[in-house]
């Protein structure tokens, strides 16, 4: 019988990706992040007034915000410009939406960005928003344009459930990528089905959960009205942002240094391993916009 034998290289290899799995963006070394020389930009905006107490979402405040942060993404002088400069009337876009019911994408955003879409000239025929049966949806099997939107949470196997996960419906069988706390999640982004089409990502803060025990885990108690939204064209660095906020919020909330857990590794690993975009902090250009009390970034 022969014995398997550990090598140089695999002890490398998991060396590193242990130092990715439990780092989280704190005192990360630059040598794991790919070179870039250029920063990925992310807009925060944020309006104190976006959700009332009763959890009630103002759909003009929050088309405001979705508009301005767009604008500022694009850098272009106005609105239908800068949603010009994304979608075209020959498109065919499906929206990625989230629809857990404890925390699901708010329905006033769905509207805001199929209404922009649909000023761009794209058919109103020729949108779908769905999160489950996106396989099955006509739309989305012919998309040549996506959004990819949803409310950020703490999850019991990948650690966070944010933009990169969003894309775990678009696998025929999403409980294959669960092994090793959701790791491989960045390999979504490669199927045939979505690759190269996302033109916009939208990560909902407006009332995150920050802590959860357990499979499914909700509790209000863990949420707060950061009345926020995180824009870019990069999933990864987006996800990077709003793992740093979540992470400083439970760093208030506790007062200690706790961890999300399992670690959200699957970010890093979409950037190293798959390439889709940048995790680096140091890489990322962000743009705040708006309120900025408790910012925590």
């Amino acid at each position: 019988m022969i014995k398997n034998k550990i090598t140089r290289r695999d002890l490398i290899k998991k060396s590193a990706l242990a130092a990715v799995g439990s780092a989280l963006y704190f005192n990360m070394p630059k040598i794991v992040f790919a070179n870039k020389t250029s920063k990925t930009k992310v807009i925060l905006i944020r309006n104190k007034n976006v959700i009332d107490d009763n959890g009630i979402v103002n759909s003009n405040i929050i088309k405001e915000m979705l508009d301005e942060a767009v604008v500022t993404l694009t850098g272009k002088s106005d609105i239908s410009q800068s949603w010009a400069t994304i979608f075209n009337k020959n498109d065919i876009v499906g929206i990625k939406t989230n629809e857990w019911h404890n925390l699901h994408t708010p329905l006033e955003l769905e509207e805001a960005i199929k209404n922009r879409i649909i000023e761009t000239g794209v058919n109103s025929q020729n949108i779908s928003i769905k999160d489950r049966g996106v396989l099955n949806d006509d739309v989305f099997k012919n998309a040549t344009a996506l959004v990819n939107v949803r409310p950020i949470r703490t999850h019991y196997w990948a650690g966070v459930g944010s933009l990169i996960k969003n894309y775990i419906m678009f696998s025929e069988k999403p409980s294959s990528y669960h092994p090793d706390t959701c790791a491989d999640l960045g390999a979504l982004w490669k199927l045939p089905i979505v690759e190269g089409k996302t033109k916009l990502n939208i990560l909902v803060m407006l009332t995150p959960l920050f802590h959860g025990v357990g499979p499914h885990h909700f509790n209000k108690e863990y949420t707060w009205k950061y009345n926020g939204l995180l824009v870019g064209f990069d999933p990864v660095a987006v996800d990077s942002v709003g793992i740093r906020i979540l992470q400083e919020k439970r760093r208030q909330y506790f007062g200690e240094d706790r961890p999300i857990n399992p670690p959200p590794k699957h970010i890093f690993i979409a950037d190293t391993k798959y390439k889709i975009g940048t995790a680096d902090p140091n890489k990322i250009e962000l743009i705040s916009l708006g309120w900025k009390n408790d910012i925590l970034i």
